[in-house]
């Protein structure tokens, strides 16, 4: 009789996706005015564009600059519809109390501390 363990390890394949920054072209609706006034000023002031990879070159530049750029990288989304309405409840608490980032004092650090670690421990209360 032959006795065999197998530990088989599956690890997720990755694919190897280079992060692009690209520009948010959306924002063009509202500062509009501001992209065409900066273009006008890197074109030299001329109305009319000319036919030129340099011409190209500089639109997307002064788009760069006037409407930012996005990093290219996607945040990996949580699944979080299996979650009950008390670790919600947690987890919205745990959010309200990261004012600290912004205030940076003591008490609203300690106050999100007790709250991440009321969050990690499912919701329960203290103890």
């Amino acid at each position: 009789m032959v006795v065999c363990r197998m530990m088989l390890v599956i690890k997720k394949r990755t694919t190897n996706v280079r992060a692009v920054p690209g520009i948010k072209w959306w924002k063009l609706r509202v500062t509009e005015v501001k992209f065409r006034e900066e273009l006008k000023q890197a074109l030299g002031g001329s109305e009319e564009l000319p036919n030129s990879w340099v011409t190209i070159a500089e639109i997307r530049e002064t788009a760069r600059k006037v409407l930012g750029v996005i990093t290219g990288h996607r945040k990996e989304d949580k699944e979080t519809w299996w979650w009950n309405e008390e670790v919600q409840e947690s987890i919205q608490r745990k959010r309200l109390a990261k004012k600290w980032d912004c205030q940076t004092d003591e008490e609203s650090r300690q106050e999100y501390k007790e709250m991440r670690s009321m969050a990690n421990r499912g919701g329960e209360g203290q103890g």
